[in-house]
């Protein structure tokens, strides 16, 4: 993880805990078990996927009670199998049925998207194209998780609205408007270019009459929005005969069904927002050992 995505799962951490916790704590736990009792607990799989969320499974812990001994077996980006323990955790009883839920609630939903952007990479493995994630993201989690879907073996496209240049339909609509008769695409780029010189830049096409006229402009990356797989064969011909250098990405409606084919249009990227927005929590619990 990187030192702004382990920054940002402290402060998801605290809010955890603080809105599990409230202000009297575990009163199940406080009022059933001794205080002085020890135990140890396994992280278990119940279903195959790819294991996310260790460091935050490890850092909850920690943040319950510094006398937990969190021991992990596997690593983020290991392929689990169903019944397979990944980590245990030892140390008093309360402490652990205290950070459970909140340890559970990270790895299950980080490893459910790691999950999910493995099963995308595995549909297009042997083509050269890349998986990446979208803005579409739960509000608070995104960096983690852009995380997982590196951990899945995704790529991650911009992190948000400050990082990447990314032009989009409502943009160039509301520059037709604003000047009539000019080539929203050719001015849209010239003024990202002339504002921010270091930044990638990116415009969104949906047809391909749009596409010639981006090219034309010279951005890095054309998004292909909504194009059927004919359309798309059609626009990698153009892109290669016209600007080789800008890449292509595919976006809009991607499953796992459909994701091959257009991979095999030549296309370069393909962003998918399921990869965040509709992955299934992975199935892990956490069995009582001792």
């Amino acid at each position: 993880m990187t030192p702004a995505e382990t920054g940002y799962l402290s402060l998801l951490i605290d809010f955890a805990l603080t809105e599990d916790l409230g202000d009297e704590g575990d009163v199940t736990s406080r009022a059933t078990i001794p205080e002085d009792l020890q135990g140890r607990a396994a992280f278990v799989a119940r279903s195959e996927g790819v294991l996310a969320g260790v460091e935050a499974a490890a850092r909850v812990c920690a943040r319950v009670d510094h006398q937990l001994q969190f021991s992990p077996i596997r690593a983020d980006g290991y392929r689990l199998g169903k019944g397979e323990t990944f980590a245990t955790v030892e140390g008093p009883m309360r402490s652990i049925l205290t950070a459970e839920r909140t340890a559970l609630n990270f790895l299950q939903r980080l490893s459910g998207v790691a999950t999910l952007t493995r099963r995308y990479v595995d549909a297009v493995a042997g083509l050269p194209v890349k998986i990446l994630d979208t803005r579409k993201t739960t509000p608070g989690w995104r960096l983690l998780e852009k995380y997982a879907v590196r951990v899945g073996g995704g790529t991650n496209h911009r992190v948000g609205l400050h990082d990447m240049v990314l032009i989009k339909d409502n943009h160039l609509a509301a520059m037709r408007n604003a000047v009539p008769g000019a080539n929203e695409i050719q001015a849209a780029i010239d003024a990202v270019r002339s504002r921010f010189p270091k930044l990638k830049v990116e415009v969104e096409v949906d047809s391909l009459e749009q596409l010639d006229r981006a090219l034309a402009a010279g951005p890095d990356i054309v998004l292909l929005d909504n194009m059927p797989v004919e359309q798309l064969r059609a626009a990698v011909a153009r892109r290669n005969a016209t600007a080789p250098g800008v890449q292509l990405e595919s976006s809009g409606g991607v499953t796992l069904q459909t994701v091959r084919a257009i991979a095999e249009t030549g296309v370069d990227r393909i962003s998918v927002g399921a990869l965040t927005h509709s992955a299934k929590a992975l199935d892990i619990a956490l069995d009582y050992l001792s």
